[in-house]
């Protein structure tokens, strides 16, 4: 008939033909007759053989159109012939009863092929004809609804199968393994019928399916595990033990229950564990164990089976990263639990916390970190073991110090000896680094990336680090008191001190130096300039040991230098040769026994404890100069606050620091010089070329400055040393500001003749108020002016009003003039102010003094106020080496009187 009446050419003409065979006319149609005839061999065959597809052995182009052994394929052939029957027809019908038994060994590789096949014949057009293969689908004789409902059917099944791989798909069975490949084959076959023939626009792609599937069976393969973990564990541990070789996986149960690389003791593997417990962790390793021989089978077995999808499926990538994600929710909540329970009354110990954090590194490391979804994250297990990471912390402080103690008691038992040859220092140190860098070792072998979890253990870490070199330092301390006069054990105790500073900075390195937080920073920062201190204090220690000798070589030095006559050396060449022989003549006894010291330390001493004790020694040596020949020895200022009177006597006696000596110490200019050319020579001595100390150090120190100022203020005049004084000490009424006895009241004019340039100061004594005495007898009190400066040898000094009886608030009103002269400014003087009781029968008493200067008064030529009265004069060291150079010139009566003055205390109340 034609398509339209409207057009006699109007294109393809449709045909109905319809064969009747005679006789046959009430028959099924031959399709079914086909049908019903291949499927009844089909299932014959099947029952024939146990239930199990034959799979005949074809080759060549068309072996899949070989669906039986003969005869039976003969038979279908013959009939296919016979009625018309086409192939496709027949690989359809095939593919039917192949779908009721897929899951038989072979049966996915057929079924793939003749799939292929299908697809191939209805999707691949030729260019005779331009029908579209949904519209060649749709006219098989097949059925098109039928067979789709045939794919649908498959395709949710091979999904299911899929979806516990594991037990459909053995991979100990290599057919079965095969029979995996060709699963997902077909289901790549059905996704490309949809696709092609069927014409849909977005049909679930093979890979995303596989995908799904191998998630579900490693999500069901985990939960199966987790409830049966230690039938399991127990089943695998045999199979391990009865095999010297392992198919699955490398790694060996029994290897894990001795002692982990880590040098951790592991748990025991004999007892039951039904599951997660707070008494032991033993689940957690048997689960982890057979984790990671699940994903050594996916990684080694099932993806080199499922490779068909290269970059969107990795099998062994998968099965990491759920398994992964799974343990971290169940181990996470459980170690919550545990961190709840407070550490004193927790049932696991520290040791066995941290034998479960190496064991998730290495299953992180080995299994997670590698797959492409875990680069560049932070893992977040090293945040659950925090707490138990800091209880092992906690814990080690006392096994540190307890392994240090152990270490000195053997030190002490072997006499510290040194721990060969070439190293000066003792076994001590290094067993206490020793332990410190296992335990750091333990912390770095966590290899945490987080960087905020490796902050809180350094930082914890160096707490400890703290605890036991301080504790180490102490006990050296103590030490170090007992050996004196033990020459070779200081210097060893003092060399451990060195070596504890030189392995505390390689430690601060390993544990990451620069890259440390600034808390951990600064505390180990903090730690080594303790140490150091300690060294200072030992290298002092030791050389106040030796200064009584050192001090009987300085004697030496002064007789040396009393041999010396004369006041003057000339100038030139010749001079200086002998100043120079002198100066070396001088100073040999110290220079031999300094040599004889340094000999020694250069040989035990570690080269910066050698340069420490040359400082200490260095101002030692400057000091007792100072104290035993410019100056001797004076070494408190405070002692002048001992004075019981303003007696010149006195004063001398206590600055001059010599109360039983004979013999005035001064000095000439020429033994002055003399010293001076001796200190070079010292100074060279203790440079040693280079070797020893700095000679900008050297010049820098304060020891040296001090006895170079003593030196140059010795040959001065005494008028020159008091304007000096006057000049520099501003802060002689301290004490008065700080606690008042009482006050006067002052008035004083300065004048200066406008013709000669004298300068005369009239002082007025108006009255005193609030003095604080207490005195059993009459109370008779009066004031003293003494004026202080250069040029008053020849004038009157000092002046006293007259007394007043029994009152605490005299009135006085008496006024005093004293002359200056005119050599120098009146910035350079200093009126004293002194109240004291009178007594007849006893010395008088000093109640208070205070100092006026009088550049107060020349800026307005009248200066009026009441003076705070204090119990003494402060002044402060260059006021004090003054004093005691002045102190020495006995013969001298200004000098005498300005020492008494400057030295005067307020008694004590006689009551």
């Amino acid at each position: 008939e034609k398509r339209t009446d409207k057009s006699a050419v109007s294109g393809a003409i449709r045909l109905h033909i319809s064969v009747e065979i005679k006789g046959e006319e009430k028959v099924a149609p031959y399709h079914a007759q086909y049908t019903c005839l291949h499927e009844n061999l089909f299932y014959t065959l099947c029952e024939n053989n146990n239930g199990q597809p034959i799979i005949p052995e074809a080759k060549g182009d068309d072996a899949w159109k070989v669906y039986f052994d003969e005869p039976s394929q003969e038979i279908v052939n013959e009939f296919a012939i016979r009625y018309g029957i086409e192939s496709i027809y027949q690989a359809m019908t095939h593919f039917a009863c192949l779908s009721t038994k897929y899951m038989c060994p072979g049966v996915p590789a057929v079924m793939s092929t003749l799939l292929a096949n299908i697809n191939a014949y209805y999707a691949h057009t030729t260019a005779t004809t331009a029908v579209s293969a949904a519209d060649q689908f749709a006219a098989s004789n097949f059925g098109k609804e039928k067979f789709i409902k045939l794919l649908d059917q498959l395709h949710n099944s091979i999904r299911i199968d899929l979806s516990m791989y594991r037990n459909n798909f053995p991979s100990s069975s290599m057919d079965r393994m095969q029979d995996l490949k060709s699963t997902v084959d077909l289901l790549t076959s059905i996704t490309f019928f949809r696709m092609k023939v069927q014409e849909l626009s977005s049909p679930p792609r093979a890979s995303a399916v596989v995908k799904d599937c191998v998630k579900n069976c490693i999500r069901h393969t985990y939960n199966f595990l987790f409830a049966n973990c230690d039938e399991v564990y127990k089943r695998e541990s045999k199979q391990q033990t009865n095999t010297t070789t392992t198919t699955t996986t490398t790694t060996s149960i029994t290897d894990n229950n001795e002692q982990n690389d880590d040098g951790i003791q592991t748990l025991s593997t004999t007892t039951n564990v039904v599951g997660p417990s707070l008494k032991n962790l033993q689940f957690w390793h048997q689960l982890m164990y057979l984790l990671t021989c699940i994903i050594s089978e996916d990684r080694e077995r099932y993806s080199l089976v499922l490779n068909q999808f290269p970059s969107e499926l990795n099998v062994g990538h998968i099965s990491a990263d759920t398994l992964w994600k799974l343990l971290s929710v169940d181990l996470k909540d459980h170690l919550e639990e545990h961190a709840r329970i407070p550490a004193e009354r927790r049932e696991v110990k520290s040791a066995d916390y941290m034998n479960l954090h190496f064991m998730v590194k290495r299953f992180y490391d080995t299994s997670v970190k590698i797959i492409p979804e875990a680069k560049n994250i932070v893992p977040e297990y090293p945040k659950w073991f925090e707490p138990f990471v800091m209880q092992w912390l906690n814990e080690n402080d006392d096994m540190s110090m307890e392994y240090l103690h152990n270490a000195l008691e053997k030190d002490r038992q072997t006499g510290f000896q040194q721990t060969s040859e070439h190293c000066l220092f003792s076994s001590s140190v290094v067993d206490v680094f020793t332990q410190l860098n296992q335990c750091h070792g333990i912390i770095k072998t966590l290899d945490l990336h987080d960087p905020i979890v490796i902050a809180k253990y350094m930082k914890r870490f160096s707490v400890t680090i703290s605890q036991v070199l301080l504790g180490y330092a102490n006990a050296i301390r103590r030490t170090f008191e007992y050996a004196g006069g033990q020459d070779r054990i200081c210097s060893i105790l003092m060399n451990n001190i060195q070596q504890l500073r030189l392995n505390l900075e390689q430690l601060y390195e390993l544990m990451g130096g620069a890259q440390l937080d600034d808390e951990t920073k600064t505390m180990l920062n903090d730690l080594q300039r303790q140490l150091s201190d300690v060294l200072d204090e030992l290298s002092a220690t030791f050389v106040k040991s030796i200064e009584p000798t050192i001090r009987q070589c300085i004697e030496e030095v002064y007789k040396q230098l009393q041999q010396i006559k004369g006041n003057q050396i000339g100038t030139g060449n010749t001079s200086g040769q002998q100043k120079g022989a002198e100066a070396m003549l001088v100073t040999k006894p110290l220079l031999d026994y300094l040599d004889q010291r340094l000999t020694f330390f250069a040989n035990q001493c570690e080269k910066t404890v050698l340069k420490r004790l040359l400082k200490e020694l260095w101002k030692a040596v400057i000091s007792d100069l100072e104290k035993v020949i410019v100056l001797p020895p004076f070494s408190d200022s405070k002692h002048l606050l001992t004075i019981p009177s303003a007696r010149i006597e006195d004063a001398y006696r206590l600055l001059s620091g010599e109360l039983g000596r004979d013999s005035d110490r001064s000095l000439t200019q020429k033994q002055c010089q003399i010293l001076d050319r001796g200190l070079e020579d010292l100074k060279e001595f203790f440079h040693a070329s280079g070797q020893g100390l700095k000679r900008n150090y050297l010049e820098k120190t304060l020891e040296l400055q001090s006895l170079k100022y003593a030196l140059s203020l010795y040959t001065q005049t005494t008028d020159s040393l008091i304007k000096t004084f006057v000049k520099t000490e501003r802060d002689q009424d301290r004490p008065a500001l700080e606690e008042s006895f009482g006050e006067a009241s002052i008035q004083v004019d300065l004048f200066t003749h406008p013709g000669s340039g004298e300068h005369k100061v009239t002082v007025k004594v108006v009255a005193a108020n609030g003095l604080k005495w207490r005195t059993s007898g009459m109370f008779r009190p009066y004031v003293e002016l003494a004026m202080c400066g250069p040029h008053l040898s020849d004038k009157k000094r000092k002046q006293t009003t007259k007394t007043k009886s029994n009152t605490w608030i005299p009135k006085y009103n008496e006024t005093f003039h004293f002359l200056l002269g005119n050599e120098e400014e009146p910035d350079c003087y200093e009126l004293n102010i002194a109240v004291k009781d009178y007594s007849f029968m006893r010395e008088d008493r000093l109640i208070g003094l205070n100092v006026i200067k009088l550049s107060q008064v020349c800026e307005q030529g009248s200066w009026s106020s009441w003076v705070p009265l204090g119990s003494r004069i402060n002044f402060d060291d260059t006021g004090l080496t003054i004093l005691r150079i002045l102190s020495h010139r006995t013969n001298d009566e200004l000098a005498r009187e300005f020492v008494a003055l400057k030295s005067a205390r307020r008694h004590k109340e006689e009551v």
